[in-house]
């Protein structure tokens, strides 16, 4: 039986107990054994122990060599390039993705499916599927920043009133003491795991669009180079990790006989037009 039954039923209930049903469905797909054979191998652990302490290296030089030095550089840009990088810099906060992909989700519980045919069932629960991918791709990796956020306590860049990166005060938890990791470098680089999981083709526009947002944040002195390559890797593992959860319970995702992990064909147009027609048709 697919793990994609459980969002299938529902149709004859209120829109209040259609959503709970289907949230807990949703929460039953999630809570699923992992498929046999998901399990990581030792040259795996091996790799993630390598790159792991390949990142730690990086954060650890780039913090000495090159964050009090591009804080300084930017004092010597001309106006205009802080301040057009402070009029984009917001558009990497995770909410202009994770609020209309909650919206998403919300009215796809509770979408009325009693006029569906079987097929355009599981199209409509293949599609809720992806949408739930990509809310956990994304909010849990900064859900965990904003944690560890307060657990480091690093000053941003000019708030000991000079160039210091190595002022910290762990556990405080005002913002000016929340410079690392970078939420918005998590955020868009989950955003660039997740998205491009699913539509690869869109990957060389997102990946503009992630450098430019981490670029914008040390522009306009919010965060030293070393909190947004924290916050790229966090972002990027993070949503890797949620990506292979899914891909050991077959869910929008699969893990090949090589152990890697392959995106299953999503629902055609031609099939997302039928179920359009079938909920929303006179």
């Amino acid at each position: 039986m697919s793990a994609l039954n459980g969002l299938q039923d529902g149709a004859e209930l209120s829109p209040l107990r259609r959503f709970g049903f289907n949230i807990a469905a949703a929460f039953r797909l999630l809570l699923l054994r992992p498929a046999r054979g998901g399990t990581m191998r030792p040259r795996d652990g091996r790799r993630a122990a390598l790159l792991a302490g390949a990142a730690l290296a990086a954060f650890f030089l780039c913090m000495v060599l090159l964050d009090a030095a591009s804080i300084r550089a930017v004092g010597r840009l001309p106006p205009g390039v802080p301040w057009f990088f402070d009029q984009i810099t917001d558009y990497g906060k995770s909410g202009w993705f994770l609020w209309p992909l909650g919206v998403l989700l919300v009215v796809l519980a509770v979408l009325p499916r009693s006029r569906l045919t079987h097929v355009s069932q599981r199209v409509l629960a293949a599609v809720t599927v992806r949408v739930g991918f990509l809310f956990l791709a994304i909010g849990v990796p900064g859900l965990f920043i904003n944690i560890v956020k307060k657990i480091c306590g690093r000053a941003r860049p000019l708030v000991p009133g000079n160039i210091d990166p190595f002022a910290f005060d762990p556990f405080n938890w005002s913002a000016a003491y929340a410079s690392l990791p970078s939420g918005h470098a998590t955020t868009v680089f989950s955003v660039l795991v997740a998205f491009g999981s699913l539509w690869p083709r869109a990957r060389a526009v997102i990946w503009i669009y992630a450098l430019v947002i981490v670029a914008s944040r040390v522009a306009v002195t919010a965060h030293f180079p070393s909190d947004v390559l924290a916050g790229a890797v966090i972002g990027s593992v993070g949503a890797l990790m949620v990506r292979r959860y899914f891909a050991l319970r077959r869910l929008a995702f699969t893990i090949g006989p090589d152990g890697a992990v392959k995106t299953l064909a999503g629902p055609s147009p031609r099939r997302l037009k039928a179920v359009a027609r079938g909920l929303f048709a006179p």
